[in-house]
């Protein structure tokens, strides 16, 4: 009977691991979200290496996610659809930019905020934006000494 009881203690402890790892991976990949939440809109001339679920940040800071992407095809822009965080007040003068973790890192959205009183209602478009830049491209000037 002890060997029972072991077995069903093991098998529990097991399934509340299971748990805890399927809870830390939603929450960390976004899948759940931790409240409330109001979209933005903005238009890029490149979105490369963005995608449905990339983070948006402010001050180094997840405040969000991309929820939609699709390109404009009367401008032939990127159009992306975020989400920020109930609570974080965005200024209506900020401008948001694609920006990459590093050499190797991915890209992700960032919020560049401005110094106005008035804040972004849900829905309202970002106008100042700052597209991808091209590793590749910048690679590629610099081999060449092109100054441009």
């Amino acid at each position: 009977m002890s060997e029972n009881k072991t077995e069903v203690l093991v098998g529990a402890l097991v399934l509340a691991v299971a748990i805890g790892f399927v809870a830390y991976a939603g929450k960390t990949t976004g899948f759940t979200t931790a409240g409330e939440e109001y979209a933005l809109n903005a238009s890029f001339r490149s979105a490369d290496g963005v995608s449905v679920g990339t983070d948006v940040r402010l001050a180094g800071v997840k405040v969000g996610r991309v929820t939609g992407m699709e390109l404009d095809s009367a401008t032939y822009r990127a159009r992306a659809v975020f989400t920020v965080r109930e609570g974080v007040d965005v200024p209506d003068d900020s401008a948001v930019a694609i920006s990459s973790e590093g050499l190797l890192g991915g890209n992700y959205v960032e919020i560049l905020p401005g110094g106005s009183p008035f804040y972004f209602e849900p829905g309202d478009e970002i106008e100042f934006t700052q597209g991808a830049v091209s590793l590749v491209s910048l690679l590629m000037k610099f081999v060449s000494g092109d100054e441009e």
